[in-house]
C-alpha cells in the first residue's frame, strides 16, 4: 500500500492583477513582506494603500557580521525559513507588480551576492541588493504622503538593523500631496550603524546604559557634516521642521506610547508624537 501524502492547500485569493502589489524588505535584522492595493481615501483626497496581507520576522541576518564580514550559516538558515513563509503567501495572490530588496547586511557581506543567488535558485525569488542611496529614497517615499503642508522642511530617518538613513527634504506646500514634484530631497546620509550592529560593537550581549552616551556622541559626530551643510539645527530653531520615520524603532516607541498590548498597524501608522510623548515613553 502506498503511503498517503498530505498536501497543505492555500486558498488562492481572487483579485485582478492590476490591483495588488507586493514588497519584500530583507534587512539586517528583519524580513518583511507587504501585499497591498491602492485605494482612494476620501478624507485626504488622494490614493493610499490598503494592506491585504503582511509578514514580519526577526531573522538577524547580519548577526556576527561586525567581526566575520560574512553572513553566517545559522543566520542564512533562519532567513531562508522566513522567506519560505513569504513565498507561501505570495503564491496566494495574483500580483500586478512586485519588488524584493535586500539592504545593509547583504551589501557588506562578502557572501551577500552568493546568498541572493541561492535564494533565487531554491525559491525563484529575485532579490535586489540596493544601494544606500536607493534605500534612503525608498524609505522617504514610503512616508512622503504624511508631509505637512504648513512646513517648509522635513527630516526623515530610517533606523535599520545595520544602517540608518537620513533625508533632508524641502516641501512645496502648493503641490498636491501625491505629486512627485511636491518635495525634493536636498541631502541624504547613510550611516553603517543600526540597532543590531551597533549593539554588537558596544558591549554585545552585555550591552548596558553605560554605552548610551558613547553611542550618542559617535552618531552626533557623524551627523555634523550634514547638519552644517544644510544648517538643519539653525532652521529647527527658526521654524517648525517635521520629523518622519519609517523604522521599527519608532513604531515600537509609538506602540509603547499608546500602551498597546499587541502591535496594531492601523493605530501606529501616521501617528504624531510630541517631544513630551517621546520623553514619557522612554522613561
Amino acid at each position: 500500500m502506498k503511503p498517503v501524502k498530505h498536501h497543505t492547500r492555500h486558498k488562492r485569493v481572487d483579485a485582478a492583477p492590476s490591483e495588488l502589489f507586493a514588497a519584500l524588505d530583507l534587512g539586517t535584522n528583519n524580513c518583511r513582506l507587504l501585499i497591498a492595493k491602492p485605494v482612494f481615501q476620501q478624507t485626504c483626497q488622494h490614493k493610499t494603500l490598503k494592506v491585504i496581507d503582511s509578514y514580519s520576522r526577526i531573522v538577524r541576518l547580519g548577526e556576527g557580521m561586525s567581526e566575520s564580514g560574512e553572513l553566517s550559516t545559522e543566520a542564512m538558515e533562519r532567513t531562508l525559513k522566513a522567506l519560505r513563509s513569504c513565498q507561501n503567501k505570495l503564491k496566494r495572490y495574483q500580483l500586478a507588480k512586485s519588488r524584493f530588496v535586500a539592504t545593509e547586511a547583504c551589501r557588506r557581506a562578502i557572501n551577500g551576492e552568493a546568498f541572493m543567488q541561492q535564494i533565487e535558485d531554491e525559491m525563484g525569488l529575485h532579490i535586489d541588493i540596493i544601494s544606500n542611496e536607493e534605500e534612503a529614497r525608498l524609505a522617504f517615499l514610503g512616508c512622503s504622503s504624511l508631509l505637512q503642508r504648513d512646513t517648509r522642511f522635513a527630516l526623515a530617518f530610517d533606523i535599520g538593523g545595520g544602517s540608518t538613513e537620513f533625508m533632508w527634504v524641502k516641501i512645496d506646500g502648493e503641490k498636491p500631496v501625491d505629486s512627485h514634484k511636491r518635495h525634493l530631497i536636498q541631502d541624504w546620509l547613510s550611516l553603517p550603524y543600526g540597532v543590531m550592529n551597533i549593539s554588537e560593537q558596544f558591549g554585545g550581549a552585555s550591552y548596558t546604559e553605560m554605552y548610551f552616551e558613547e553611542i550618542v556622541d559617535k552618531i552626533c559626530g557623524l551627523l555634523e557634516p550634514m547638519n552644517e551643510a544644510n544648517q538643519i539645527s539653525k532652521k529647527m530653531w527658526r521654524e517648525p521642521v517635521q520629523l518622519l520615520s519609517t523604522s521599527g524603532t519608532v513604531t515600537t516607541l509609538a506602540a509603547i506610547h499608546l500602551d498597546l498590548p499587541k502591535y496594531d498597524r492601523a493605530r501606529v501608522d501616521g501617528l504624531k508624537l510630541s517631544i513630551a510623548d517621546i520623553r514619557k515613553a522612554t522613561q
